[in-house]
C-alpha cells in the first residue's frame, strides 16, 4: 500500500496577529488568533525583542483573542515571563479567552502568571510591583 504525503494542518502562513504598543513604561501586546507554534511565536517574540531594546522591565499580554493555544505556545509565555523576570520586571495576562485559560489551568501554570481582567487592571498591578 502505498501512502500519499499528508497535507499539513498548520499552514506556513501566520494564524496569530501580534500588535504591540508601550504605555507608561509597560509593553502590552494584544495577540488574536491562534498560538501554535512557527511562525506565529517567531513573530511575538521577535516583537517583544525589538521592545526589549528600550529598556523595559513589564509587560501585559493580552490573550482574549487567543481562539488556541498549544504546549508550543504555553512554552512561548513561559519564556516571556522567564525573560521579563531575569531583568527585574514582571510579565501578566489580560483575560485569557476560554481555552487559554483552561490549557494554563491544566498545566498549573495559572498560579505562576498573573492575570488581570483588562489593560488598565494591568498597568496598575504592574506599576505597584515597582
Amino acid at each position: 500500500m502505498r501512502r500519499l504525503p499528508r497535507k499539513s494542518r498548520c499552514p506556513l502562513s501566520s494564524r496569530m496577529k501580534t500588535d504591540s504598543t508601550v504605555q507608561d513604561g509597560i509593553l502590552f501586546v494584544r495577540l488574536s488568533g491562534d498560538l501554535i507554534g512557527s511562525p506565529d511565536t517567531q513573530q511575538l517574540l521577535q516583537s517583544v525583542d525589538q521592545h526589549l531594546g528600550e529598556d523595559l522591565r513589564n509587560c501585559a499580554v493580552d490573550l482574549s483573542g487567543i481562539r488556541y493555544i498549544n504546549s508550543t505556545g504555553i512554552g512561548v509565555l513561559v519564556s516571556l515571563l522567564t525573560k521579563f523576570r531575569s531583568r527585574g520586571g514582571e510579565m501578566l495576562l489580560i483575560n485569557p479567552a476560554d481555552h487559554p485559560r483552561k490549557m494554563l489551568a491544566l498545566t498549573k501554570l495559572n498560579a505562576i502568571f498573573s492575570i488581570a481582567d483588562d489593560e488598565a487592571s494591568a498597568a496598575q498591578q504592574l506599576k505597584a510591583t515597582n
